[in-house]
């Protein structure tokens, strides 16, 4: 069974730091497309950082340079570093992973929560 299962969010002020990582079950992160994807009140959801089937990265042009997407295959678990926070990231973050790469999740995580402060 396919779990993903996000932590590491909170809040903090404007300029600050966080680490989410999104602990992966059912299969390996590292031969799967898996991503981060956000959602603020009141707006759509958008992808925020991925990696292809190839194992490149991707990345949103509102935080390229300041979000880092990885993964540790021993642990099984997707990270997103996040650094620089804006008010403007605060929003639900969630993992999700496409088993097929084929431009469209399978499953998600239920998210954890970003505040950001001015």
């Amino acid at each position: 069974e396919v779990q993903l299962v996000e932590s590491g969010g909170g809040s903090v002020q404007s300029g600050g730091s966080l680490r989410l990582s999104c602990a992966a079950s059912g299969f390996t992160v590292s031969t799967h497309c898996m991503g981060w994807f956000r959602q603020a009140p009141g707006k759509e959801r958008e992808g925020v950082a991925d990696f292809d089937g190839g194992g490149s990265s991707s990345y949103a042009d509102s935080v390229k340079g300041r979000f880092t997407i990885s993964r540790d295959n021993a642990k099984n678990t997707l990270y997103l570093q996040m650094d620089s926070l804006k008010p403007e990231d605060t929003a639900m973050y969630h993992c999700a992973v496409d088993l097929r790469c084929r431009g469209s999740a399978d499953f998600w995580g239920k998210g954890t929560l970003v505040t950001i402060s001015p």
